[in-house]
């Protein structure tokens, strides 16, 4: 039996699938700690306004819905900034929009230091708000392509794991410089200049995706990227065929017949989990202020609760290998209603603290679940677009929630504020279920 070239070639590897099959190397922990340093700086600047709001409503007697506003307007930007900024990462790169959305965010969170009222920091937020927005799902969607395929799950999680640690941080300037110093607000909106400087090592330091690059039709780029990662492994490079190249997504395929059941289940996690998680962390150093404590004390059970976040991405990422995306996520969902609701009902300090915790591990261990469930559930072309398109649906839960958390406390006090987050996680959990499990396959090129 003869064989053609055709068939020679089909039976050669694509440059995913030589990605895919490369062990864990030096040079994918530079992407982990590149973007995740991204993600961990975008963290900080989400958190400090928790601390921010709390002081300025001090210092500016400001009502609660003025006070409301403050917290939600970067959520109004992030909710576009993720829809555009996905579109955008999908034509001219993962890298390249990276990159510029972490200038942008940094060079506004720094001009904030300097206002002298709410109606300008409210726009600046809202410009903050677009980075933040895009930077997310474009770095995750960069890490899930030039990732391992046994360990791409992990890979992201632990990408999103750098969240903890830009919240640690925000909760360390909130307690040692916001409420340590006069204007202590300014100084820590001032470390928001750092984002905008590491853009530069964003740029010129991480790969861009051999995937965005292939279907974009830069095959010698998309080799290089390769090859790269390869000669890190101590792999020696083996011919490829070519993908073909891909025109732009058509935004509507989001809702074709393929994909709608996955986009619908997708967006729904996103919004409950967004809308749990930002009404409840976000009103945390105030809430904690309304039950007696004071600001000092406030702050310090909030970075206490913070430290849980670490070990629930250590668990979600050890757990979405094993057990799968699904159970992962859905399990770290039901643990988050559970805590959710058990704050609700705490009366004690000790109670307060352990439900804190518990909340605080279940529902960051479901946000690294989520950032690895996502982009997988879509194809290269139009990945970051789908990825972005969740996320900025989510945000609309993220500006809500923390203009609803006053109408809720005036309407069924704090026990049933924390109830309706629980709901919001169970409905999430239950979607989880519609999304396919995509454990150990390969990206849909």
């Amino acid at each position: 039996m003869s064989h053609t070239a055709s068939d020679e070639v089909q039976t050669l590897p694509t440059r995913p699938e030589r990605l895919g099959r490369l062990p864990y190397t030096r040079k994918h922990g530079r992407l982990l700690v590149g973007s995740g340093t991204g993600w961990a700086l975008d963290a900080m600047d989400v958190g400090l306004i928790s601390f921010v709001g709390a002081a300025l409503a001090a210092e500016w007697s400001l009502s609660r819905t003025e006070q409301s506003w403050l917290l939600s307007i970067g959520f109004v930007g992030m909710a576009i900034g993720a829809t555009v900024g996905g579109r955008l990462a999908d034509r001219y790169g993962r890298r390249t929009v990276f990159a510029a959305t972490m200038v942008l965010y940094g060079v506004a969170t720094g001009a904030s230091a300097l206002v002298t009222g709410l109606s300008v920091l409210l726009l600046l937020r809202f410009v903050v708000g677009l980075g933040l927005g895009a930077e997310l799902p474009v770095a995750s969607t960069l890490v899930s392509e030039l990732s391992p395929t046994k360990i791409r799950g992990r890979m992201v999680v632990l990408l999103e794991a750098f969240w903890a640690v830009g919240w640690v941080l925000a909760a360390l300037l909130g307690y040692f410089v916001v409420q340590a110093y006069d204007d202590g607000w300014r100084w820590a909106f001032l470390a928001g200049l750092v984002p905008a400087a590491y853009a530069v090592v964003v740029r010129l330091g991480l790969p861009e995706s051999a995937l965005f690059l292939e279907r974009r039709g830069r095959v010698e780029e998309a080799e290089q990227v390769v090859r790269d990662f390869e000669a890190s492994a101590g792999v020696e490079p083996v011919p490829s065929r070519d993908l073909p190249a891909a025109s732009d997504a058509a935004p509507d395929r989001l809702w074709g017949t393929t994909y709608r059941v996955r986009t619908a289940a997708i967006w729904t996690v996103w919004f409950c989990v967004n809308f749990s998680y930002y009404g409840a962390f976000i009103w945390l150093p105030t809430l904690l202020v309304d039950r007696g404590f004071d600001l000092v004390t406030s702050f310090g059970y909030v970075l206490i609760i913070t430290l849980a976040q670490l070990p629930g991405y250590a668990v979600a990422a050890f757990l979405i290998e094993t057990w799968g995306r699904r159970p992962t996520l859905a399990a770290m969902l039901v643990g988050s209603a559970v805590a959710a609701a058990a704050f609700g009902m705490a009366d004690s300090v000790p109670q307060i603290l352990a439900a804190g915790m518990a909340m605080s591990f279940c529902n960051l261990g479901a946000w690294g679940a989520l950032y690895a469930v996502t982009p997988e559930i879509y194809p290269t072309a139009m990945r970051a677009s789908g990825a972005g398109s969740a996320a900025g649906f989510g945000r609309i839960a993220s500006i809500v929630a923390p203009l609803s958390v006053p109408v809720f406390l005036g309407l069924v006090g704090s026990a049933g504020l924390f109830v309706v987050f629980a709901v919001a996680f169970a409905v999430g959990a239950a979607a989880v279920f519609a999304l396919p499990e995509q454990r150990g396959a390969a990206l849909e090129s």
